[in-house]
This record gives structure tokens, sequence and C-alpha cells, in this order.
């Protein structure tokens, strides 16, 4: 493991700071990098909009985060300053306005697979020269961004979040969502779509251990879908509710569509497996370490602990990383398996 030496960089210049923090909650929710430079740091009120980017490392060539600075507050002996990656770049599209585009009969993603149809709303949004969708591939399985048309002026992160949420990968014991999340090559931020992980199965890139590398560990207790209705093919649909789950969790509903099914008891069958599936991760876990700093969202980690509950693999949902020149402390937020279809996405606001 390379040696923890953080490294911030505004326009490829590293910049001394005195400590920051790096939160990414993942789900197509934008990650944010807060860093305090000294007051001496000259032309600091000309830093809006310029590009940052994070490196756990100074000897890495990936930084961690990639984004752009949205807020900088001087204060008596030091200056905060706020930046997002291209997510909330997406939604800003650089200016107080959200950024959004106008689909109408004339100008749409109809007949497009999700993974063009991304890539074209990007291109119409002006952002491709903010994120790369060159490697964007497309959902597993393949299907058609048309039923429904996407009609009128939306957000873009709006379009991808929809469009990417109607994929399900059926093929396993239990369905799996298709996610889209933002990698960096070295150069430029792309967008990539990419089936959520199979914990069972998956390749696992870390191990934990409670007497090597765990400092904490706590439970997140998640809302579960409790009313599951299903869309299928031309109109069919099926719910799926559970009694004893709406009294102990409440009434909470999740809507899914999959087209591949053509009645309303495959619609219903559906529904109970994702119901199931989301019913396992009820309990989303955190853990406090000194290393791992490098996982992203949807990568599998092991941990191994005396407790048997606790043992086992996890999928990484989000991280964040408080750093100082000297210092590295590393939050992950894992469950056990990846979550269901569409989740409850809060979209930003700033």
């Amino acid at each position: 493991m390379n040696e923890i030496t953080p490294d911030i960089q505004i326009e490829g210049r590293s910049v001394v700071f005195i400590q920051g923090a790096l939160t990414s909650t993942g789900g197509l929710t934008a990650a944010t990098l807060q860093f305090r430079l000294p007051l001496t740091f000259g032309g600091y009120k000309k830093l809006w909009n310029k590009e940052v980017s994070f490196f756990l490392s100074e000897h890495d060539s990936v930084p961690l985060f990639r984004g752009y600075i949205k807020r900088v507050k001087e204060n008596l002996n030091d200056i905060d300053v706020y930046a997002q990656d291209v997510l909330g770049y997406m939604v800003k599209g650089g200016n107080p306005e959200k950024a959004k585009v106008a689909l109408t009969h004339q100008n749409n993603v109809d007949g497009l697979t999700v993974g063009n149809a991304i890539r074209k709303v990007i291109a119409m949004a002006k952002l491709d020269t903010k994120i790369n969708t060159d490697y964007i591939g497309d959902t597993t399985p393949v299907i058609s961004s048309s039923r429904p048309p996407l009609r009128g002026t939306m957000g873009t992160l709006d379009i991808i979040k929809q469009l990417v949420a109607r994929a399900v990968d059926d093929s396993g014991a239990l369905p799996r969502a298709n996610i889209a999340r933002v990698i960096d090559d070295g150069s430029q931020s792309l967008l990539v779509i990419e089936v959520e992980s199979d914990v069972d199965d998956g390749e696992v890139k870390y191990v934990f251990t409670e007497y090597d590398n765990i400092l904490n560990l706590k439970v997140i207790n998640r809302k579960v879908p409790t009313v599951v209705i299903v869309n299928g093919k031309g109109g069919v649909k099926g719910t799926f509710s559970h009694d004893s789950a709406i009294e102990a969790y409440d009434r909470n509903y999740l809507e899914a569509t999959n087209k591949s099914l053509k009645s309303p008891a495959e619609c219903q069958d559906f529904a109970q497996k994702i119901f199931r599936a989301n019913l396992i991760t009820q309990y989303e876990y955190g853990i406090d370490s000194l290393e791992g700093g490098r996982l992203s969202e949807n990568d599998i980690i092991r941990i191994e602990a005396d407790d048997p509950k606790f043992s086992g693999n996890y999928r990484v949902r989000g991280k964040k990383i408080a750093f100082s020149p000297g210092s590295v402390d590393i939050g992950l937020n894992i469950n056990r398996k990846p979550p269901t279809l569409a989740e409850y996405i809060v979209q930003q606001d700033n």
C-alpha cells in the first residue's frame, strides 16, 4: 500500500492545506471535498469553478476526487473551500440554475439504449467537456429509453437516474439493479454503467479484521419498502405487500419497471423478490479504519470477526475521509447485499 500523504491540487498545482474532508455517499449523489487553506493563499477570490483534485497520496496517479470549487469563505485566520464532483456540476451546470434539457417530439432520446440516451442528454446539456461518456457502456439487460418516453424540460441528472433505474438484471437468484457512477482515469471524470456487485460471488477487494484494521463498527437502519409495485409489458402490473413488515416498518412504497414480465402474476412474483432482497439489506454497517481509502462504490470487501453475524462479504456504499497533512481517518458505509432497483435518493439542492 502506498504511503498516505494527502495532496490537493487546484488547476493541477499542489496547494498547502490545513485540513479537509472528502464525502461520497454513492447512489448518483455528488461527492464533496471541503478543505481549509491558510489565509496567506493568494488569489483565493478567483477560485470559483476552478478544477480541484484530491489524491490520497502524492505518489498516486489517479485522484480520489475531481471536481469544481463552488464556495469560498474567508475566516479570521484561514479560508474554507467547498467543491463538488462532476455530478454536482451536472446539477448546476456551472451556473446558479439547475442544468436542464428540453425533450420534445422532435428532439428526444426515443429509440436509443439507456447508455446512448445518457450520452446524448449530456451532450445536449453541453456537459460533455466536463464528463467523458466514451466508456459509459450500457445496462444489463440492454433496454430502450422509449417506454415511457421522456418529455418536457428535465434536469440532466434526473434523466440519468430515471433511465438507469429502468433496467434490472434478473439472471441470478435475486434481481440486481443497474447503477451509474463516476470513475477517474487520471486525467478526466468518466461516467460508467454497471450492474450492482454480487456480494456472494464477486471479487473481494479488501479484507478488514476487528483486531487489525477496524477501529469502530456501527449499524444504520434503512427504510425497507413494504409495498412493491412492478410494471410489466403492455400496461400489466402486480403488487406485493407484506402485512407483518408494514406493521413493523410502516407502509413504504417502491415502484419498478420490468418489461420482460407479461402477466400480473409474473409482476407480483418479481415484486416479492424485490421485497425479499431489500429486507436482507435492511441494515447497513459503517466501519472506521485507517485503511481502505481507495475503495469505491460497488467494491466488495470482507470482514472477519469473532461474531459470525458481522463476518462475511459486504458491498461498499460510500465513504468519508477526514485528513490533514499528517493524518487520515477513513469511514466506510457498507451492506451485505446490493439494494435492489431504484432507491429513495435525496436529490441535492446546493
